[in-house]
Parts: structure tokens; sequence; C-alpha cells
């Protein structure tokens, strides 16, 4: 059975390189051997390591980014994302970031609870300023 070039045989089980890459990354950032906010290792050492080209690093890399797993800094390369939950990382939920759509939900989630929890804040504020003031003009 002949396929082109980084494509997977239909019903294939078999990763393609760039999926190798991008698990063994992932497996050293859940182990704590890549810390958050440590460098990730160059294109060019990842190239050597897996026998690979400069497009499949990329697309591995890619892929850990759209994960949430990494995070690029124009000039300086890429790095370990960091998480609310990097202080917690022996809960399962910790050992594999939301994806896509998820991490967009749960990060509007988290962002609506904070907000709900300021604004709760402020009423309480007002209130206890309203009372205050009403005990004063009397």
């Amino acid at each position: 059975m002949t396929t082109r070039r980084g494509r997977r045989p239909a019903g294939s089980e078999v990763p393609l390189t760039f999926e190798v890459i991008a698990e063994t990354l992932r497996e050293r950032i859940r182990s704590g051997g890549l810390r958050p906010g440590d460098a990730l290792p160059t294109q060019a050492v990842l190239m050597r390591k897996f026998g690979a080209s400069s497009l499949t690093v990329q697309k591995a890399m890619d892929l850990l980014k759209q994960e949430g797993w990494a995070v690029s800094r124009p000039g300086k390369g890429a790095f370990v994302a960091h998480h609310d939950h990097a202080d917690d990382l022996d809960g399962p939920e910790a050992t594999a970031p939301a994806t896509g759509t998820a991490a967009r939900v749960e990060a509007l989630e988290r962002a609506l609870k904070e907000a709900a929890q300021e604004i709760a804040d402020l009423r309480g504020r007002i209130e206890a300023l309203e009372s205050g003031s009403g005990e004063r003009g009397r």
C-alpha cells in the first residue's frame, strides 16, 4: 500500500512523526521534565533527535500551541505554556490542557465566574456604604 508522504493509510493507528514529536514533548511536560515557562527544544534539536524535517517539527509545535501546551515568544522561541492550575500538577485535570473550543469555553467560564464574583463584591461594598451613610444621617 502506498501513501503520500505525511499521510496515514486509512484505518492505520501508526502515529505520524509530528504526532510522535508532540506526544514526546507533552509527556516531558506531564512528567515535570519541562515546567511552565521552560524553553522547549529548538527546531534544530528536534530535527536531529527525530530525524525529521523542519516542516514536520513545525507541525508538531503548531499542534502543541493549538492544544495549549506551548506558546511562542517572537525572537525567543517556544515555551511551555503557563496554566492557572500549574501549582496543582498532581490532579488528573492538570495532565492535559483543554483544546480548541473546549479551552475557549473554559476560559470564558472562568472569566464569567470572576466577573460575577467581582460584581458580588461591589454590591456588598455599595450596600455597606449605603447602610453606613444612612446611619450617619440619622
